[in-house]
């Protein structure tokens, strides 16, 4: 069954893997990538809306119709930033973009897929500021997304072959990440697993809501 799939975050790492998996899997007939700044790719598959402003989405909000499936990879650090401010960039900005999404589509069955983290506070009460402000966004959008939600936890990744935008501490990968599989395997997976795995979610479901890295591995075969 061909999906048709929205992408926040393309210019991220997490975004960008996912988006060349997209391009290279049989079922994903459309992508469109919402984001400030261009993906800077071409492929038959994408279409691109540039824009700024994510929570007044009301001058692009049609371009959202007749998309199924969305993979919300956009995000912040909390590096440096007050919770209201990262409540602001994290929690509201996800869950306005849901609800917009939503909206567009009301009679169709949607899936959303949710770049989250390794450590995320579901009780939405423990001392790390990011692991509570993570955890509402993933409660909230469970409640919003009741048979379609899935959260994705991931922990080290390996990048995509042909990335552009990988992040300083991955640039070792080719070396360390046998190491960070062989040490810690529940904590390491590839961002090409990442990307099945959202794939799967949004064409066949997945029994769980929240995928840990184990999770994740498992629904990407």
């Amino acid at each position: 069954m061909k999906t048709k799939i929205i992408l926040t975050g393309a210019t991220g790492m997490v975004g960008e893997g996912v988006l060349l998996g997209c391009f290279a899997h049989p079922d994903v007939e459309k992508v469109l990538v919402i984001g400030r700044r261009t993906c800077g790719v071409t492929h038959p598959k994408l279409e691109e809306v540039l824009y700024n402003d994510f929570m007044d989405l009301s001058p692009i909000a049609e371009k959202f119709k007749g998309y199924c499936s969305c993979f919300f990879c956009a995000g912040v650090s909390s590096v440096g930033k007050k919770e209201d401010e990262y409540y602001k960039l994290t929690y509201d900005m996800t869950t306005h973009f849901a609800k917009t999404f939503i909206e567009q589509n009301p009679v169709v069955k949607l899936s959303f897929c949710y770049v989250s983290g390794s450590g995320t506070d579901s009780t939405e009460k423990g001392k790390t500021m990011w692991a509570r402000v993570k955890g509402k966004t993933e409660n909230t959008l469970i409640k919003m997304f009741p048979e379609g939600a899935y959260m994705f936890r991931p922990g080290y990744m390996k990048p995509v072959k042909g990335q552009k935008n990988v992040k300083r501490f991955y640039f070792g990968w080719q070396v360390f990440y046998p190491i960070m599989k062989f040490l810690m395997p529940k904590f390491t997976c590839t961002l090409a697993e990442v990307g099945r795995a959202m794939i799967n979610c949004a064409a066949k479901g997945y029994s769980k809501n929240i995928l840990e890295v184990k999770d994740i591995i498992d629904c990407s075969k």
